[in-house]
């Protein structure tokens, strides 16, 4: 039986995957916020394991004060620092390491993959140049490591539950003209995404996990109210976003072009390639 150390369990996506990977007979050990400051006790955890797979990060969507950003940098680049950190110490490594990333590293004004190198000099690009090069770090260590750049990761919970209010009450519309992308991934993807890295032994490097079809702001809406039958005719002026977020609005009003191109190449198969086929499934 493997291992799974694993930061950011008590996530969403944490849930999920360690739900997963149990069903599959592995062993779970969730890595706590105090673990990540008691360096002994990380590389206990870190010797225990087969597999660490790093998720920390304080949610992104939130009013960004300087106090608040700080900790959005902090959450990320501090947890993976410390990882690095006890794996260098350990005496015995992991096989694999699987930090996170996020398709906010690429700027909004074309289509990319993993080749395009056309990155974001704004905050959230910033921390996640950072947050990658804090990761592979692992590498100069021999361990495998591997980074996904997440797109909105839709499933029973998470950012798909926030939307689901306003449009049941018939209050759903767009954000702005709704004409920015809209990068996501179905949850079961996701979770396929990342026992594909783990029994294909030769990937490694970086990885856009998104759906191969991109959609907007406007297809999901109209998808959410065809799903729904509900009316879609109140949009969401962008200046109200930016009273409530501030600069943390530029996650809702502002979008990636994204192609999952390497998955796909080394033979992934995605279950829901389109915003029709990930809603469909989720809400009927």
């Amino acid at each position: 039986m493997k291992t799974i150390a694993i930061t950011g369990f008590t996530g969403f996506v944490g849930t999920n995957i360690k739900n997963e990977f149990e069903k599959k007979d592995f062993n779970i050990i969730g890595i706590k916020r105090d673990d990540l400051k008691d360096i002994e006790k990380l590389i206990s955890i870190i010797e225990q394991s087969d597999i660490v797979i790093n998720l920390a990060g304080a949610n992104i969507i939130n009013r960004w004060t300087q106090s608040y950003k700080k900790l959005l940098f902090d959450s990320r680049i501090d947890t993976t620092k410390a990882l690095v950190k006890a794996m260098k110490k350990s005496s015995k490594k992991p096989e694999l390491f699987i930090s996170t990333s996020a398709v906010g590293i690429y700027k909004n004004n074309g289509c990319f993959d993993e080749d395009d190198s056309n990155y974001s000099d704004d905050f959230l690009g910033n921390v996640c140049k950072e947050w990658e090069h804090q990761a592979l770090k692992a590498q100069e260590l021999n361990i495998r490591t591997a980074i996904f750049r997440f797109g909105i990761v839709l499933g029973d919970g998470g950012a798909l539950q926030k939307m689901l209010t306003p449009f049941k009450l018939g209050l759903g519309g767009t954000i702005g003209d709704g004409s920015q992308y809209f990068p996501f991934v179905h949850i079961k993807d996701l979770l396929s995404a990342y026992s594909f890295l783990i029994e294909n032994e030769k990937l490694h490097g970086i990885f856009n996990l998104v759906a191969p079809n991109i959609t907007t702001n406007y297809g999901l809406t109209k998808t959410l109210g065809r799903v729904l039958h509900r009316p879609t005719i109140f949009p969401v002026p962008e200046f109200v976003l930016k009273l409530i977020f501030s600069e943390g609005a530029k996650v809702l009003t502002d979008g990636q072009c994204v192609r999952p191109k390497k998955l796909l190449d080394n033979g992934f198969k995605f279950q829901f390639n389109t915003i029709d086929e990930a809603i469909t499934d989720l809400i009927i």
